[in-house]
């Protein structure tokens, strides 16, 4: 069991958009919480100002030692209500922003890219050596949330060799490649040749986001390794941006992991965007356990099942659980899971097992 000196497990997040954070919503995660949201009193353009819940600081807080942290950017078409670019060129030009952005935390040693499995087992090392990790550079491994940004083929490529490691082919809405959430349809035709590129680079291909239609075309065409890094259970919360039973057994029968996510509208039925309170509905972090419970009682085991948070994912503390008020809250997880019944070697590798068979599985 890995553990730090406060006697909490290692812990590895599957998904966060720190870099749209740092970029898109200016916010510098070097800093603590308190300075954060306090930067942010009395400003209104975004919808979860003063209620961020991530920042490196609380990374380190929390033993979250290991992040899968994105690239974001869409491309809208015309007519489209979603914000998003005019063009391919200046969604690639924003991920680039960001990629520099997680540079220049390399440059100050906040964080550490992970690129390979050599790369993770230095990590894994390093962060759990006993020392204080106050000070350490948080690990993460680089994923594209929607491709729309890949302007053709070539650009997988370039994003391969600065170290990408995985793609979700789409976000909301329609997608240059795929349709999102909120949508249905099946893939553009341009997409299974990314995905044939992909798989000749051993790519993880993240299948949250994808319309039921798409999520069995990928499911029955791509070869690579896969997994869901933020999805929760449609039979808890029937709608389409939860995972069927069968999307469900069939990633189980691939051996993908399913990281479970802290927005409340994809945790309870009952809440609405803007409009419900977590704290008034009574939604916890123990919500979340019901959803693993029911992919757990599918696989028979909990080997499929870990931590995708998406804090801070264009939503603050007015949309995740209230007993919640920062990522470092996430080892909470530890006492709910114990009372809930599962094991302590359970417990370990929902927190971070299961992300790390995965990796050293598929990451070259």
């Amino acid at each position: 069991m890995q553990r730090d000196s406060r006697n909490q497990r290692f812990l590895v997040d599957a998904h966060l958009d720190l870099a749209m954070n740092a970029i898109e919503w200016n916010r510098d995660l070097t800093q603590s919480l308190e300075q954060i949201r306090q930067r942010e009193l009395f400003k209104s353009d975004k919808p979860d100002r003063g209620n961020g819940t991530v920042c490196l600081p609380e990374l380190r807080k929390g033993n979250t030692g290991l992040v899968v942290a994105t690239q974001l950017s869409r491309v809208s078409p015309p007519g489209s209500k979603l914000a998003g670019w005019n063009s391919p060129q200046q969604a690639w030009a924003m991920t680039q922003a960001q990629l520099t952005w997680y540079r220049e935390m390399e440059k100050l040693g906040e964080m550490k890219m992970i690129q390979s499995r050599s790369d993770l087992e230095n990590h894994l090392t390093y962060w759990n050596d006993g020392t204080p990790n106050a000070a350490k550079a948080v690990g993460y491994i680089l994923s594209l949330e929607g491709a729309d940004s890949l302007v053709n083929i070539d650009y997988l490529h370039e994003a391969h060799a600065y170290g990408l490691r995985a793609i979700g082919l789409s976000h909301f809405g329609p997608g240059r490649y795929a349709p999102g959430t909120r949508m249905m349809g099946p893939l553009d035709l341009k997409a299974r040749q990314l995905l044939r590129e992909m798989g000749k680079l051993n790519m993880i291909l993240d299948v949250t986001h994808l319309t039921d239609e798409s999520f069995e075309e990928v499911m029955d065409i791509y070869e690579g390794p896969i997994w869901a890094s933020h999805h929760n259970v449609r039979k808890i919360v029937p709608n389409q941006r939860q995972l069927t039973d069968e999307q469900i057994k069939k990633l189980i029968a691939r051996g993908a992991v399913i990281g479970g996510m802290l927005d409340c509208w994809a945790m309870d039925i009952r809440f609405i965007d803007t409009v419900s309170d977590p704290w008034q509905l009574d939604i916890k972090l123990e919500a979340l356990v019901d959803h693993w419970d029911h992919i757990c009682q599918l696989a028979g085991n909990t080997k499929n099942i870990g931590i995708g948070s998406d804090l801070d994912g264009i939503f603050g503390t007015e949309q995740s659980p209230w007993d919640l008020n920062s990522i470092a809250d996430l080892q909470k997880f530890d006492s709910i899971l114990l009372n809930r019944g599962y094991s302590d070697e359970d417990i370990d590798g929902i927190f971070h097992g299961n992300w790390l068979s995965f990796l050293r599985n598929y990451l070259n």
